[in-house]
């Protein structure tokens, strides 16, 4: 299925209008798999991005009351970040355009990880690894 990853995440980008950049990461920032147009060192910035956003929301939602985290949305000038939970350790990152319609975004993730999420499954580092 990794190899798969790359495929399905170029695919999600040029298929769902407005998407610039896909990447799945694991749940402590580790990246596992991105769209061919992200270079090495921006998929793993944006790895990090992710996972500490992801990593803010829940710690706010357990704090408050809030529930499980279903995904984390940054709305910029010209650009939205979305991250969702896409499997046992892992989440799904897209990054769009600012013309992006976000429910459109939102449904389509949740097709894709409702498609792979059951294989992204991401144990938690060891010291070491």
């Amino acid at each position: 299925m990794p190899g798969e990853l790359y495929w399905l995440l170029d695919d999600f980008v040029t298929s769902v209008a407005d998407v610039s950049h896909a990447l799945i990461l694991s749940n402590d920032g580790l990246m596992m798999a991105s769209s061919r147009d992200l270079s090495k060192e921006d998929a793993d910035h944006l790895s990090a991005v992710a996972s500490g956003f992801q990593s803010l929301a829940k710690g706010t939602s357990l704090q408050f009351g809030g529930g499980s985290v279903r995904q984390t949305m940054v709305e910029m000038d010209s650009a939205f970040l979305f991250v969702t939970s896409a499997g046992q350790g892992s989440c799904l990152c897209v990054m769009t355009t600012g013309a992006a319609d976000v429910g459109l975004i939102a449904y389509e993730m949740a097709r894709l990880v409702a498609r792979v999420g059951q294989h992204l499954a991401t144990g938690p580092r060891t010291a070491g690894q």
